[in-house]
């Protein structure tokens, strides 16, 4: 009888030993978990900064590109009003002069 104690006993410590163990391994598990977790909320959100900013960069290169189109067709058309303005000034001048000679 004594030896079915002991061995009763026996397992008993055995089997609070393996709960131990598994509560240890279930906490380990948990807190891998817990890390990866916050590891790919870290990933995602850096993630999102770059694409983020590479869609920034993107947008400006393209406005920038768009802004010296305008600024390049504003200046020919400039040059063009000015190159029309400075042929027809001699004429100008000489519509002047006789709507004023015939005053």
């Amino acid at each position: 009888m004594a030896e079915v104690l002991r061995k009763i006993k026996q397992t008993e410590r055995e089997a609070a030993r393996q709960l131990s163990s598994a509560k240890d391994d279930a906490n380990k598990i948990v807190s891998d978990a817990r890390r990866k977790s916050t590891e790919i909320i870290n990933k995602s959100a850096d993630d999102s900064v770059t694409n983020t900013q590479s869609t920034l960069d993107e947008a400006r290169s393209k406005a920038s590109k768009a802004a010296e189109k305008v600024i390049q067709d504003g200046s020919t058309a400039v040059d063009s009003i000015t190159s029309a303005a400075g042929k027809n000034q001699s004429k100008a001048v000489d519509y002047l002069l006789k709507t004023m000679s015939s005053l």
